[in-house]
């Protein structure tokens, strides 16, 4: 595709709408704009032209001021609660410090069209002009209601410092490397990560590239209240029927209800055991001269379940010896003694919950630090002040299948 074709031939570049679904409507909500070009072979997309770096950026702002202009003109007639969603590379939109993408947009609200229905997906990717003179221009769109969108999330880290200067409306997450189940827990854990911030700054996730019900499943799981993807709907010339996948997604996102319920039931079972078998197994231990005595007479009765005990005080200092299973073997480990966990994420959260509620908690998944092994810790009190941590392994977690899900 050449440049100066395109650029010769303005009237054949044309919008494309990818539909935007959300969770709680089970419908479209917004639309994505795509530049496509119907040339000779047919419809093409246009990424590979804008992201070209050795296309001038005249060129590029000329082709976007097309696309945009033909979408306002057809988004005019979309219910007035649809978004649309619209890319810009920040080099590109600082050439003239935003304001020609502004007057257009002041343009099409004489004509009706609402600025606070406008979200600006901006990639900073391309960008090597001073940060404050783009927040202060975004700052700026802000007031005329426009929102803001960090796109390309979970796969460019890059933004992860800029958040909080920013303060997007929007974190769009890109799960195309979460093409399968086999995809890395490690990566999967880097997404929640991401979701779990995303809570803390009051932003909206939109997962991106979603192709298969997995990754679907995944958003749903990790907060995300959009979705948008070739599995729901590929990116069509007009506007889709905002109904045309609500009765899939409701059904759909009743087999995840179901099954949420299901892994959810299964880890109240299983702590409501381990309260049983913790209350009995120290009552028949209860003769012990210190808490290694205790651990290795656990072993006996944990140890197809267990791989690591030990015990702590209410302030996170250890009481005793590690002990941990090699192979069939019980190892103690005395230099984990006096050790000090209480900055492990919700350790004291936890050991208040413990002491008032007097029952056990079983945690959720995390990666071990030492084994590198995905696991869930069960926490126990032995009294008002000190409390056993049993390890769980990955093996006992396989068997019960959801809990590693």
């Amino acid at each position: 595709m050449d440049a100066l074709d395109i650029l010769t031939d303005l009237e054949n570049v044309i919008p494309y709408f990818q539909a935007i679904f959300s969770a709680d409507e089970h419908r479209v909500i917004g639309y994505e704009i795509l530049g496509r070009y119907n040339g000779a072979d047919g419809v093409e997309s246009l990424g590979d032209f804008f992201f070209d770096e050795g296309i001038p950026d005249e060129y590029k702002i000329e082709v976007d001021q097309v696309i945009l202009t033909k979408a306002l003109d057809k988004a005019l007639s979309l219910d007035e609660d649809v978004l649309l969603f619209i890319n810009r590379d920040a080099e590109i939109l600082m050439k003239d410090d935003g304001e020609s993408f502004l007057e257009t947009l002041l343009e099409y609200e004489g004509k009706g069209f609402k600025l606070d229905r406008i979200v600006l997906e901006i990639s900073e990717r391309n960008y090597h002009g001073q940060f404050y003179h783009l927040d202060h221009l975004l700052l700026y769109y802000r007031t005329y209601g426009i929102k803001i969108a960090i796109d390309k999330m979970g796969s460019d880290s890059s933004y992860l410092d800029r958040l909080g200067d920013l303060a997007p409306d929007i974190l769009k997450i890109d799960l195309l490397a979460l093409r399968s189940t086999s995809t890395s827990h490690a990566y999967q854990n880097v997404l929640y990560s991401l979701s779990m911030l995303a809570r803390k700054i009051g932003a909206t996730l939109l997962f991106e590239n979603i192709e298969m019900v997995y990754q679907l499943q995944f958003a749903w799981k990790n907060g995300g209240r959009f979705y948008q993807g070739y599995y729901l709907h590929y990116p069509e010339a007009n506007f889709v029927d905002r109904n045309c996948r609500k009765e899939i997604l409701r059904d759909l996102f009743h087999e995840f209800i179901f099954s949420e319920k299901k892994k959810l039931s299964t880890i109240f079972e299983l702590t409501e055991d381990f309260q049983v078998q913790l209350q009995s197994l120290l009552v028949k231990y209860k003769k012990y001269s210190s808490y290694e005595e205790l651990l290795k007479l656990l072993t006996a009765d944990l140890t197809d379940v267990a791989f690591r005990m030990y015990v702590c005080d209410e302030d996170g200092f250890q009481k005793s010896a590690n002990i941990i299973k090699y192979d069939s073997d019980w190892i103690i480990q005395p230099e984990y003694a006096h050790k000090n966990w209480s900055w492990r994420p919700y350790f004291l959260e936890n050991i208040i919950k413990m002491r008032n509620e007097k029952r056990g908690i079983l945690s959720d998944l995390y990666s071990d630090i030492e084994t590198g092994e995905t696991v869930r810790t069960y926490s126990y009190p032995l009294n008002a002040k000190e409390y056993l941590f049993i390890d769980l392994s990955y093996n006992f977690l396989d068997r019960k299948k959801l809990l590693l899900s």
